[in-house]
């Protein structure tokens, strides 16, 4: 993120890369996009007929710079990009049974950053959290963290989950993600504990 100019995407599911790929294609600047290891996220349309029109539905909120909003909630927000997405909303699932709400937001820019949600995000809840599956030194997170860090919210509170820098071993997806607690059990343990550190200063 620290070439100037250049856009940085990573894509929740195939939808998404497909509507990303066009448009960088279209788009009049550099343009990169983070290809996930392995597979895809697959979206919930199953036929090519579904995903066409879904990909058409997106375009027309789908911009440079712009992140989604996939749950609402009041107590705490999730701020997560490419494949940590769904991960991420399993997790604001299962805080939602124990009476946690957590909003949960699709970043899909690493830069730019959508400033103006990420401010209303964070001016609602105080209570963020970014999960990406990259090093935390220089990712998103930190990129997240020095824009709110600028606005200055008072009592705003955040952490950023993603990758030490150390080397990361060889291993399967799964193995990484949770010895770096950025599948949905890690993100799910590191909220409550977020809470609850919160509360207990209090």
């Amino acid at each position: 993120r620290h070439i100037p100019n250049l856009t940085v995407m990573a894509p929740k599911d195939d939808l998404e890369l497909k509507t990303m790929l066009e448009l960088a294609l279209k788009h009049n600047g550099p343009s990169a996009i983070r290809y996930p290891r392995g597979k895809v996220s697959q979206s919930p349309s199953a036929t090519l007929r579904g995903e066409k029109s879904e990909v058409r539905s997106q375009k027309s909120e789908f911009g440079i710079g712009k992140g989604e909003i996939l749950k609402e909630g009041s107590d705490m927000a999730l701020i997560a990009i490419g494949n940590a997405v769904h991960p991420a909303l399993g997790a604001a699932e299962r805080l939602e049974k124990e009476g946690i709400k957590a909003s949960v937001i699709n970043a899909r820019f690493i830069k730019p950053l959508d400033k103006e949600l990420f401010l209303k995000i964070a001016s609602k809840t105080k209570r963020i959290i970014t999960v990406e599956e990259n090093m935390i030194a220089g990712g998103f997170g930190s990129a997240v963290l020095e824009y709110l860090n600028s606005v200055d919210i008072p009592d705003i509170k955040i952490k950023i989950l993603g990758i030490p820098d150390e080397f990361v071993e060889q291993g399967s997806q799964a193995i990484l993600r949770k010895k770096y607690g950025i599948d949905e059990e890690g993100i799910y343990q590191t909220c409550k504990a977020f809470l609850s550190a919160l509360t207990s200063v209090h």
